[in-house]
């Protein structure tokens, strides 16, 4: 990446255009007075003298449906930049854009900034107060912000509060309040960017991280009920080696979730995978325990269906954690001992309890997605 980016965020009318154009030193962004808004999409400015671009966002308006339009917009703009190829348009640095003229700073305003920039944990914010016209408002201001945000739930990580006046403001004919404080914004902003490259870097690996674990579990979910349809069947399961292709499948999606090269290492990791979780040892366990449990009061086809189900979130929920560890670098396809460790484990007393908790839970007239819900709620 060259140039970072700043985000700027906040109320409509609060005058981000007029920040802009008083940084870029020339007019691209249309203003206008009042309260209304007139960034209608979200905007990415820069020129040669910054050393950042700036993006404006859709204002806040006191207007549920408004109000959320806006906030979605950040929120798109957030996971496009999170794309390949997208690193340009990606956020390193938050301008929050506050009105100075204005008395309180409502909690309603610092939740939409929460809510529109919650995948930037870690990137910086500054509190950019504008229209701040006199020394005494400035300290105000000021004490406004920490007030409001000393009482939020959810921290922002606030760095710096600037003051501003971003073009001149005429009080009569004889007095105006000249431009002030968009110099040291800009500095400002230049010495928090390198943080906020680093910190941009770290919330994204966060986020496709979460996407991805998403994803997977979604496929362990959608693999549970093909094993409890497949468990459900009429015949014999005393080692269940009928579940072999199913978590197979799995495990070679698992794995181009989590983006593993399909070369000979992986192979033999998911096949030394299988040969450790499967069946030959998970399911005569599962079985046997079933036996000592009081009060099953189901039907053999309905205690096989949970015991496959429950046998494929077991590998599923390791195999999601092996993938995840190698994804990260922190293990590699070649750690084959460390491989069967996790899987074995997926099969000692916990998995026990799991079955057990899943059995209790089902009814004779559950049907599939019953199960299935119950045995991926014993996994939370």
């Amino acid at each position: 990446m060259g140039k970072g980016n700043v985000l700027l965020i906040g109320n409509s009318g609060v005058g981000k255009s007029t920040l802009i154009n008083a940084v870029l030193g020339e007019n691209r962004a249309e203003t206008n007075w009042g309260t209304a808004g007139t960034t209608k999409e979200l905007k990415l400015y820069e020129n040669d003298g910054v050393p950042f671009r700036l993006i404006d966002t859709v204002g806040f308006e006191p207007n549920w449906i408004k109000e959320m339009q806006a906030i979605n917009s950040v929120q798109k703009w957030s996971r496009e930049s999170a794309k390949e190829g997208k690193e340009d348009t990606s956020i390193n640095l938050i301008w929050f854009c506050v009105d100075g003229t204005a008395n309180k700073l409502f909690p309603k305003t610092l939740e939409n900034l929460s809510r529109a920039t919650r995948m930037w944990k870690s990137v910086p914010v500054i509190v950019v107060i504008t229209k701040s016209y006199s020394e005494p408002d400035r300290e105000r201001n000021i004490e406004m912000v920490n007030n409001a945000f000393a009482s939020q739930k959810r921290k922002v990580n606030i760095r710096k509060i600037v003051p501003v006046v971003a073009s001149i403001y005429t009080i009569n004919d004889n007095a105006y309040a000249p431009p002030f404080g968009v110099d040291s914004l800009i500095e400002i902003t230049n010495e928090l960017m390198p943080e906020g490259i680093k910190a941009n870097q770290k919330d994204l690996a966060d986020f496709n991280l979460s996407r991805k674990r998403f994803f997977a579990h979604s496929i362990v979910g959608t693999t549970t009920v093909a094993g409890v349809v497949v468990g459900a069947v009429p015949v014999p399961f005393s080692d269940a080696l009928i579940l072999g292709p199913i978590e197979m499948m799995m495990f070679n999606q698992l794995a181009k979730t989590y983006g593993i090269n399909k070369d000979n290492q992986s192979s033999n990791m998911i096949n030394r995978m299988l040969e450790a979780g499967t069946v030959s040892i998970a399911a005569k366990t599962a079985l046997s325990a079933l036996k000592a449990i009081p009060g099953i009061n189901l039907a053999a086809s309905a205690v096989n269906a949970i015991v496959a189900g429950v046998i494929i979130a077991s590998l599923g929920e390791g195999a999601v954690y092996i993938f995840e560890k190698i994804y990260l670098g922190e293990k590699t396809t070649e750690d084959v001992d460390w491989i069967d460790k996790i899987i074995e484990s997926k099969f000692a007393n916990q998995f026990l309890e799991k079955v057990q908790v899943a059995i209790s839970k089902i009814g004779k007239d559950s049907d599939v997605n019953t199960i299935v819900k119950t045995i991926m709620e014993a996994f939370k």
